[in-house]
């Protein structure tokens, strides 16, 4: 190993019949390999046959790898010579260690942090290293090689966000491993103060977040022109310091226009909820469960109250867009088995407007009674079994209705199942249609996804009006996913589908077998996707076969703040009224956020596909966001679209709408307090008209150095002091800024200004005094080339500085607090011939004084003692018995 004397054995061996006397010296195939017995006489007898020990020292700094050790011998009768070699293994030593060297330990918002590590390479072997930090800037190569006994001061850095609202710590850290061993790391942390120069001034009320809109609204609808004016507010958080008291409110008054999905319709709602219990006053799309009443919007109210394992809750609800339904009222108890299994039964009354209601084929003349139930159940970590059972019965009629489903999570593959039946006089969210969805994914590799997914669509359903229903489909899909390069990867599908319009006169009727291919590559600063789908289609509202292909191109990038996503699709289709129809679609969005305060959006496409007539559709969007200062906004936003269940009628719609953002105090939690104090003069030329800081509150100290801060918040805090407004060599008697927690009416924080102090010295090198040697000595080789150092510590006790100094050199610590001071040293990987004299020093500073330091590092010599008589090693051969 390196760093360690051992001894070579040469077997050596007389076949004269004389004896001998040779001349012996030692080499070696490397300096790092010194003989340190290199000369010596040595005599043998004749036929004699010996061992002879080479004592040799291998330096700290040898390298792992194959070395020589050379014994030259020359006979003092007759000069004949031989030379023996033996081989030398120097194991390998890996051994790197990270080490904080200097960070602060406070810094302002909007600084930059700057910290260092030194870095060293323990081992013997010469290391490529991998600097990483996962939230700083390496100030460095992010690899760097070290050889053996080599270290590196490593330096990292991070910029400090200005508008931190309030005081923080943040931890910095600095990883460094082997390219050649990346499982083994070292990691070092530092860990900094930041203090806000611009605090969230908390105050001494606890408020709720509250927006408060106006919005003017225009829009040419068919020919017709509307606008007005549409006022909006909504707030949500808590009622309590403690957050326990939990409010949402929204109220948006009439839509002065038609609506459509880009305006906003009337609506009034509070919640509240308080642990476990949850009350709803107002609109909101009420749901009981997915078979009964999926989900349906009105006007009405709900509660819940949650006991250990058992839920309890109900609603009333007036639908608002579903004419065939008065009232409707739910109740339900939901128990829990264990944390993510728990079965429900509830019950669903159905009232009639006007006597009956009209659920698809069927026509209900009375009241409806649907009593449910609905379980989930997790059998593992990786199975859960979920489904439901309902009844349905009014005077005339009674019918049934169950789903069931299943999901399955593992680390290959993943899969879901659902079956939903509903029989032809259920009357519930489902009436007379059954659904099937399935999907599948299976990792073969990294690289590789295979995937299926089936669909197929409830036909009768209870919609709300407000919306159109999407066409119906019927769809099996399958593929192959390949990641081919870690930008880019291809996926081939296959499969069919069936689309049939809902409304009449129906826009198309298909069923189409297809092919498709996509590719999503990055390209530099762009993400391409390109598609091309290939199918043969039945077009049975028009009665005629024909081929459908489709090819698009979607590209995406960000430069200058801004996104730009460019579409561009063509098809030749057989799906609609024409064989071979050509049809071209493009458009492009740009989002720029020009800053924190200010953004633009632009949209358009041209067109869109039959098959989306049930939404609301964008052809040209503009939209511009503005801040004008902390609490206010103005929005403005113009539109040209296509209303659901249009193909080719324009409407044109626009909006201007201030936002005004409040925060309501709601309660109070505290009284205003103050801090006062004295800053004592300890020997500096004034005490007057010293700025003091703490957080937003500012103070100036009179002539006797007092000074008063009023209507603080309780809290804790920082109290800083400006040094430019203090003498340039004048210190605080204390550590500052100082960390304070003020309570009550008043607080009180005294201190002193006394003059700085400084500690300078010199690392000085001396010989070592010793001259006797019992028998031999070792002269060590210096390398010349590589510049020895130490660290040298000052800590008093609360602040610790550290420098790396070299040997011939001078140092210093600047602006020391007087008192008492401990200096510390600490050899960095020093040469183990080098010895520090005196590694730790005590001083007491006074003001303004200067204390000087003299270091001295002692070069040793090896000394190496022997017996004064030879020891000789030997052995006789055995003759054999004849």
């Amino acid at each position: 190993m390196p760093g360690m004397s051992t001894s070579i054995s040469f077997a050596l061996e007389n076949n004269s019949d004389e004896n001998k006397t040779y001349d012996l010296t030692v080499t070696a195939s490397s300096p790092f390999l010194t003989p340190i017995l290199a000369k010596a006489e040595f005599k043998i007898s004749a036929h004699e046959k010996t061992i002879y020990l080479v004592p040799i020292r291998i330096s700290a700094e040898a390298a792992q790898g194959l070395y020589s050790v050379i014994l030259h011998g020359t006979d003092r009768y007759d000069g004949t010579t031989f030379t023996k070699t033996s081989k030398v293994i120097i194991s390998g030593s890996r051994k790197l260690s990270l080490t904080s060297l200097n960070s602060p330990e406070f810094i302002r918002a909007g600084e930059t942090i700057k910290a260092s590590f030194l870095l060293k390479n323990n081992g013997n072997i010469t290391e490529t290293l991998i600097l990483e930090s996962k939230n700083a800037v390496v100030d460095h190569d992010a690899s760097i090689t070290l050889g053996p006994n080599e270290s590196k001061v490593i330096g990292i850095y991070k910029i400090t966000n200005a508008e931190l609202g309030q005081n923080e710590f943040q931890n910095l850290n600095l990883s460094v491993y082997s390219q050649d061993n990346p499982k083994e790391n070292q990691t070092a942390y530092v860990s900094v103060k930041i203090i806000s120069v611009k605090p969230v001034e908390d105050d001494i009320y606890h408020r709720l977040p509250v927006s408060a809109s106006m919005s003017f609204i225009g829009m040419k609808n068919m020919g017709v022109y509307q606008d007005g004016f549409q006022g909006e507010v909504y707030g949500k958080g808590t009622l309590d310091k403690d957050n326990k008291n939990q409010i949402e409110f929204h109220a948006v008054s009439k839509n002065p226009v038609e609506f459509n999905s880009f305006t906003q319709y009337e609506e009034y709602f509070i919640n509240y909820k308080r642990e476990n219990f949850f009350v709803h006053l107002g609109d909101k799309t009420y749901s009981a469960s997915y078979l009964t009443e999926f989900a349906r919007y009105g006007r009405g109210a709900e509660i819940r109250y949650d006991f250990k394992k058992v839920s309890l809750g109900g609603f009333y609800n007036h639908p608002r867009f579903f004419r065939d339904i008065k009232d409707e009222f739910n109740i339900y108890s939901t128990f829990k088995i264990r944390k993510e299994s728990e079965i429900t039964a509830g019950y669903l009354y159905k009232i009639p407007r006007k006597g009956e209601m009209n659920f698809g084929n069927i026509r209900l003349d009375s009241e409806a009674h649907l009593p449910y139930t609905t379980g989930k159940f997790r059998i593992s970590k990786n199975i859960v079994l979920s489904g439901e059972a309902a009844f349905s019965k009014t005077e005339q009629m009674e019918g049934t209705a169950y789903m069931a489903q299943a999901q399955a999570t593992f680390e290959r593959f993943n899969g879901n199942l659902m079956y939903m039946r509903a029989s032809p006089e259920f009357a519930g969210y489902f009436t007379n249609t059954s659904t099937f969805n399935g999907s599948v994914q299976y990792r073969l590799s990294k690289k590789l996804n295979v995937f299926g997914n089936y669909i197929q669509d409830a036909k009768n359903f209870q919609r709300d009006t407000l919306f159109y229903a999407a066409p119906y489909r019927s769809f099996l899909q399958y593929g192959i996913q390949y990641k081919y390069i870690p930008s880019g990867l291809i996926t081939l599908y296959n499969g069919f589908q069936k689309y049939q319009d809902r409304l009449e006169p129906k826009q198309f009727d298909y069923y189409e077998r297809y092919f498709k291919v996509s590719i999503d590559q990055q390209i530099g600063m762009f993400q391409v996707n390109v598609q091309g789908q290939f199918g043969k289609t039945n077009n049975y509202l028009s009665g005629f076969n024909g081929n459908s292909s489709f090819y698009t191109t979607n590209i995406s990038f960000e430069k200058f703040k801004t996104s730009f996503n460019v579409y561009a699709s063509y098809a030749i289709t057989s799906r609609y009224q024409l064989q071979n129809d050509k049809q071209v679609y493009y458009g492009a969005r740009i989002f720029s956020r020009f800053s924190d305060k200010t953004s633009l959006s632009l949209f358009y496409q041209n067109n869109y596909m039959p098959e989306e007539y049930f939404r609301d559709r964008n052809l040209f969007e503009v939209l511009f966001h503005q801040q004008l200062f902390p609490g206010s906004e103005l929005d403005l936003s113009g539109r040209y679209s296509l209303q659901r269940g249009e193909l080719g009628n324009k409407d044109f719609i626009f909006s201007v709408r201030y936002t005004l953002r409040l925060n309501v105090p709601v309660q109070k939690t505290a009284e205003y307090t103050s801090l006062s104090g004295n800053i004592s003069n300890l020997g500096v030329k004034k005490t007057e008209g010293i700025r003091l800081m703490l957080g937003n509150h500012l103070s100036i100290t009179d002539k006797d150095g007092n000074y008063l801060f009023k209507n603080i918040v309780p809290g804790d805090y920082f109290l800083e002091i400006d040094r430019s407004t203090a003498g340039i060599n004048d210190i605080t008697n204390i550590s500052l800024p100082a960390s304070l927690h003020l309570t009550g009416k008043e607080n009180t924080f005294n201190f002193g200004l006394t003059t700085a102090s400084t500690i300078k010295g010199s690392i000085e090198l001396s010989e070592n005094d010793k001259d006797q040697y019992s028998f031999a000595h070792y002269q060590p080789k210096t390398d010349k080339k590589k510049r020895q150092s130490i660290i040298i510590e000052a800590s008093n006790g609360e602040q610790t500085y550290r420098k790396i100094a070299f040997i011939g050199e001078t140092f210093d610590f600047m602006y020391l607090r007087p008192g008492e001071w401990k200096i510390k040293l600490y050899r960095n990987g020093l040469d183990k011939r080098y010895k520090i004299a005196t590694d730790t020093f005590q001083y007491s500073l006074k003001p303004s004084e200067t204390q000087n330091v003299a270091i001295h590092i002692v070069k040793q010599q090896s000394e190496i003692k022997y017996q004064q008589e030879m020891i000789k090693v030997g052995y006789n051969e055995l003759k054999k018995k004849k």
